[in-house]
């Protein structure tokens, strides 16, 4: 017999009354709370941003990516420890030359 409670879910059945777990469910459950939760405190005024750099998004080709990666990394190497993608790109504007810059990029 409790093999064919066990496949039927008869066995769940005639442990757990309907009603008192609906009566569980709605008590603690779905009762609103007893104690209200406190709103985040919100700010008069939004934080000021930074006005000397902005975050943009760039494409740059995978292999470009990694050109661009190892050098950071060799700068590392070289015991240039905050060496990252930003500060390689600020370097190589200072010292681009437009005038030889290809035509047809």
């Amino acid at each position: 017999m409790a093999a064919r409670e066990e496949e039927t879910g008869l066995g769940a059945a005639r442990v757990l009354d309907a009603d008192e777990v609906q009566g569980v469910l709605s008590g603690a459950f779905y009762a609103p709370d007893a104690v209200p939760v406190p709103q985040r405190s919100r700010r008069a005024e939004p934080a000021a941003r930074p006005a000397h750099y902005k975050v943009i998004c760039i494409s740059l080709y995978t292999k470009d990516l990694e050109r661009l990666d190892a050098r950071v990394d060799e700068l590392k190497a070289r015991g240039l420890t905050k060496a990252n993608r930003s500060a390689l790109i600020r370097v190589a504007l200072d010292q681009l030359d437009l005038d030889k810059v290809p035509r047809g990029m």
